[in-house]
């Protein structure tokens, strides 16, 4: 058995495999590796949706209230776009917040910025892109009731007694008038949103309060060679993180947890590459879960909440935060239960989670997220450290013997059957495991993949310079030096390698490095200095072993 040819195709294997991973993951079908769609293939979508403006009632089996979905937004954005807007800034978050309607209209992260050092507006409402969020209320019948769409006059703004920024508008229609008041948290992407009802008209049945994140289907610009998920996503505490492909939603292919009982947390996303909406309600109320397509290419994806009926004359208040921001764990760990998940590593997140922890903690000395990968890198060669040393020693053996395996092959060209008999035999003999090399090396695999979407996913790396000409270690080397090291590196690992007795295998050895190293000019920075030192570590491994092998054979 030829082990070269052996880890040829354990090589090409995972080349095809990571290939067709980003492939599904490129046309919007479910990846094998990294964040994952975990929507199940049922259809299951709300009337409302279909019917497009015509708002449906339909029971509600635990609480008995009506759940009504919202109407649309406008066909035209323009109205949204020329009206009256009023503004809330903190350290890091500056909001702007739509007379028509008191929508979210434009958030813009302060301290995220664009390659040419703006600060990111993550959500706007522009001719080419459609991100905002929304709240209103709604009732059994055609009530017109305050919504997103209705004027909503300005009652006051400025700080309140813990100099927290505020804003309260509101608008009456049909005896019913809904005051919001927008509260920004010193250094937080979380924004306070009171909801205070108070119903005058005995003659309007049950409210309900809805909260929703619409958006359009448009995606971020990516390299061709990886792809990372933009869309709605939900939350529960019993079903978990649920994704839902903008594909799918076109489609009516989303099946979501739709009633969210008293008591359990819940909330509705929007995510994209580093960044995130979302809406979290209290949990004192039964809630329902709803998304769909409401225009040509626009989606949304909304909570619905019962409101307790409200006497005539009589005032209540609920609260729900919005969060819009980037996708720190850490922070995301503390402001709800689950949504960290808005960071998602997919099946391997048991892997992916500690790797980044550990990374994390790095950081916390280094002060540099470059450094802190090198480190990195280095404690994970060192945890497979005998993996890694069982596997270079199985090849330094190979090599030991490989030209008395070429003598072979010469002497039985016309024999293949004798050929390999004589290598087993070999083999054997010499204590060799033709497949050392490898099963060390595909075990270390999903660690590796693990840390490639750790290194993919972490907006912390995003705008971190490391030394010298990098310095944003979440985009490509602007000079391509590392991918030029990095196939460098690989040439000398074949080089300190058995020779392939093949002539193709030979040729396609030494052509591998310019191939991944071609395809690592368009990787994150960060990526790849991940693998030019494992590279330069596993060179100097695989070194020390062979030349310990040579000198015991002395």
């Amino acid at each position: 058995m030829d082990t070269r040819r052996t880890i040829l195709w354990a090589v090409f294997s995972i080349a095809a495999l990571l290939l067709y991973n980003n492939w599904l993951a490129y046309e919007g079908k479910t990846p094998l590796f990294g964040p994952q769609n975990t929507n199940k293939p049922e259809s299951v979508v709300a009337e409302s949706e279909k019917k497009n403006d015509v708002p449906v009632t339909t029971a509600n089996t635990s609480s008995n209230l009506p759940v009504v979905a919202p109407k649309t937004i406008p066909a035209s954005m323009a109205q949204l776009a020329n009206k009256e807007r009023f503004k809330l800034q903190n350290d890091v978050l500056e909001i702007e917040v739509s007379a028509d309607g008191a929508n979210v209209v434009s958030a813009t992260l302060l301290k995220e910025l664009e390659a040419d050092k703006k600060p990111i507006r993550l959500m706007q409402i522009s001719p080419g892109h459609q991100y905002f969020a929304r709240s209103g209320l709604i009732a059994a019948g055609n009530a017109e009731l305050p919504n997103h769409t209705s004027e909503f006059k300005l009652q006051g703004t400025g700080k309140d007694g813990s100099g927290r920024p505020y804003l309260v508008v509101i608008s009456e229609r049909n005896g019913v008038s809904l005051e919001k008041t927008f509260i920004l948290n010193p250094n937080s992407y979380v924004i306070d949103v009171m909801h205070r009802v108070t119903k005058n008209n005995a003659a309007v049945g049950p409210l309900v309060l809805y909260t929703e994140l619409v958006r359009d289907g448009s995606k971020l610009e990516e390299s061709q060679f990886y792809s990372t998920f933009t869309g709605p996503a939900v939350y529960t505490d019993k079903e978990k993180f649920n994704k839902l492909e903008f594909t799918d939603i076109e489609k009516n292919k989303i099946n979501i947890p739709k009633l969210v009982a008293a008591g359990e947390p819940a909330w509705v996303a929007m995510v994209q590459h580093y960044y995130a909406s979302a809406w979290i309600p209290s949990d004192k109320l039964n809630r329902d879960i709803y998304a769909g397509k409401i225009d040509t290419n626009v989606y949304r994806v909304g909570i619905q909440t019962p409101l307790d009926n409200i006497a005539p004359g009589t005032t209540t208040t609920e609260t729900a935060r919005l969060f819009v921001g980037p996708q720190q764990e850490s922070a995301l760990e503390a402001i709800a239960p689950g949504l960290e998940l808005l960071k998602d590593y997919g099946y391997l997140t048991i892997l992916a989670k500690p790797i980044f922890w550990t990374l994390e903690r790095i950081h916390e000395y280094v002060n540099n997220w470059g450094w802190s990968i090198v480190i990195l890198t280095f404690l994970i060669k060192l945890l497979f450290y005998p993996l890694s040393a069982a596997s270079y020693k199985s090849m330094a053996r190979m090599k030991e013997v490989q030209p008395r395996v070429m003598a072979m092959r010469e002497a039985n060209k016309g024999n293949p059957q004798k050929m390999n008999q004589e290598m087993m035999a070999l083999y054997k003999k010499e204590k060799i495991n033709p497949l050392g090399g490898c099963l060390p090396m595909l075990i270390q695999i999903p660690v590796f993949i693990s840390l490639y979407w750790v290194l993919l996913s972490s907006v912390e790396i995003r705008n971190a310079p490391w030394i010298l000409w990098i310095h944003d270690l979440a985009v490509p080397d602007p000079y391509y030096i590392l991918p030029v090291i990095m196939a460098v590196s690989m040439w000398v690992q074949t080089k300190l390698n058995p020779t392939p007795p093949d002539p193709i295998q030979a040729k396609v050895m030494l052509y591998m490095p310019i191939i991944f190293s071609i395809m690592f000019f368009f990787f994150p920075a960060g990526l790849v200095l991940y693998w030019v030192v494992n590279n330069i570590l596993s060179i100097a491994q695989q070194w020390q072993i062979n030349k310990m092998i040579i000198k015991r054979a002395m």
